[in-house]
This record gives structure tokens, C-alpha cells and sequence, in this order.
């Protein structure tokens, strides 16, 4: 099993929105975002909240590539591997339907969750830490991007 580290789940947790890629029936790609992909006990997993052709897929093909980047840090993570679809009733589905409940309120339907079992996981990183020279430091990078996208960051 591959083991997904701190690093990797401090940037689901920050970054919020990923993507699934799935294969449609005809063999064409198919990309939906997802503001639920999360890791518990070590194991990644996402809601189906409003993916009805992701979770066909899923159950016609389990191959699956999910990236999640913090637009920020200007680094993130793609993963690759198979989807188990789990149905209402399971634990771990109740685990995470818990999660997105609590998160986001009552009224958002969890259909299915998707488990994911990782076969690579591996990091993505922009030109802006590949090319600059000298290198800069990740609050480096952190700062040009909240200017860039006119954010002002606010210290917890």
C-alpha cells in the first residue's frame, strides 16, 4: 500500500477543490472537480455529491487519476490508481458522508464514496519552483500568488 504522508494531506486540506479523471464509455476522458476528496486512516476517498457519470465510470472502469494543486504553494499531488465504489450503509461511507455532512450541511446528498486505492502518488510542481533562479522559498512563492490573485492572508 502506498502511504500518503503529512505533506500530502496538509494540500488536500488547503487546497480544497481536486480533480477526478475518469474514462467515459467510449474511451474519451472525462474531469470532474471535487471539493470533497479526503484522507482518513491513510486511505484517500471522495463524495459523490453530484457526480453521477464519474461513479459509472468508476463502476465500468475503476481506473482513476485525481490532481490536487494549491494554487498558492504552486504545488500539489497526482495520484493514480482504482476506485472501489462503496454504497450507502458501509462504514467508510458513513464515515466520510459524516464528514462532508458536517462540513458543508444536512442538505447535501452523499449518493456513493469512492475509495481510492493509490497506485502512484506522485508531486506536482508549476514553473515556479522548477525554473526561478535563484530558487525561491515556498513563502516566497505563497506571497507572489496571494498578490497575484488579489488575496489577503489572515494568520489563524
Amino acid at each position: 500500500m502506498i502511504e500518503i504522508n503529512t505533506d500530502v494531506e496538509a494540500i488536500i486540506k488547503e487546497a480544497i477543490l481536486s480533480f477526478v479523471a475518469t474514462v467515459n464509455e467510449d474511451g474519451t476522458p472525462s474531469l470532474s472537480p471535487k471539493a470533497s476528496l479526503t484522507v482518513r486512516n491513510g486511505v484517500l476517498y471522495f463524495a459523490d455529491i453530484a457526480s453521477p457519470r464519474t461513479i459509472r465510470n468508476l463502476r465500468r472502469n475503476p481506473a482513476v487519476e485525481i490532481n490536487v494543486v494549491d494554487i498558492f504553494q504552486r504545488r500539489g499531488y497526482r495520484f493514480k490508481g482504482r476506485a472501489l465504489v462503496l454504497p450507502p450503509g458501509n462504514s467508510e461511507y458513513l464515515m466520510i458522508a459524516d464528514w462532508v455532512r458536517a462540513t458543508n450541511g444536512l442538505e447535501y446528498p452523499v449518493d456513493h464514496v469512492a475509495k481510492i486505492e493509490i497506485t502512484l502518488i506522485t508531486p506536482l510542481l508549476s514553473p515556479a519552483h522548477v525554473f526561478a533562479d535563484p530558487p525561491r522559498s515556498q513563502d516566497e512563492i505563497r506571497k507572489t500568488y496571494y498578490r497575484k490573485y488579489g488575496v489577503k492572508h489572515i494568520e489563524e
